[in-house]
């Protein structure tokens, strides 16, 4: 049975009919439900969320399909989640503040949180790149992207859904913005 077919029965590793030591219908990276498609300009690829499709709280695991001379994501940076990626197939470009690189296949590249951490992965070959990324998650997230100096906050509930804002850097306001004291007595 493909991945596909066994997360739409609900096979999943969280279905009450299964025992956790004994998963049933999990994922596969080699036959992958990619549930999360990236359709913007220079952007485009392929996610498959495979922690929450094998129904994972606290650890984020995603399998990314990068098509030639597209990139993954924004250059960005997390103020709480750390990621670590490990290339399956291709050669990626990988940007960091030192500068680009390019990746080989097997390779495992940490990002932690906070500036030094920023990342942003290109596909510059005629050929799919293909990588695992994992990182912690389930908890409240801010992203930094700094070539647009934007802010995301994201509230990463485990079923993906919650708080998912955008902000530009520009729109800063003072703390007591907007605020009235409360009445004297």
């Amino acid at each position: 049975m493909r991945s596909d077919e066994r997360i739409a029965r609900g096979a999943l590793a969280s279905d009450a009919t299964c025992a956790p030591a004994y998963p049933c219908g999990v994922p596969n990276i080699n036959d992958p439900l990619f549930d999360e498609p990236r359709e913007g300009e220079g952007f485009r690829c392929a996610r498959a969320r495979v922690s929450r499709q094998a129904g994972s709280e606290r650890l984020g695991a995603s399998l990314w399909e990068l098509p030639p001379h597209e990139a993954a994501y924004p250059y960005h940076y997390h103020l709480t989640e750390e990621e670590l990626l490990i290339v399956l197939r291709g050669r990626p470009a990988l940007r960091t503040p030192e500068g680009w690189r390019e990746l080989s296949e097997g390779d495992v590249v940490p990002f932690l949180r906070g500036e030094c951490g920023a990342h942003q992965l290109v596909n510059k070959t005629q050929e799919s790149v293909r990588f695992l990324a994992i990182s912690t998650s389930g908890e409240p997230d801010v992203v930094i992207y700094p070539d647009s100096a934007k802010l995301g906050a994201y509230e990463r509930r485990p079923d993906g859904s919650g708080l998912r804002a955008m902000f530009r850097m520009t729109d800063t306001v003072d703390y007591y913005e907007g605020e009235q004291p409360p009445p004297r007595p």
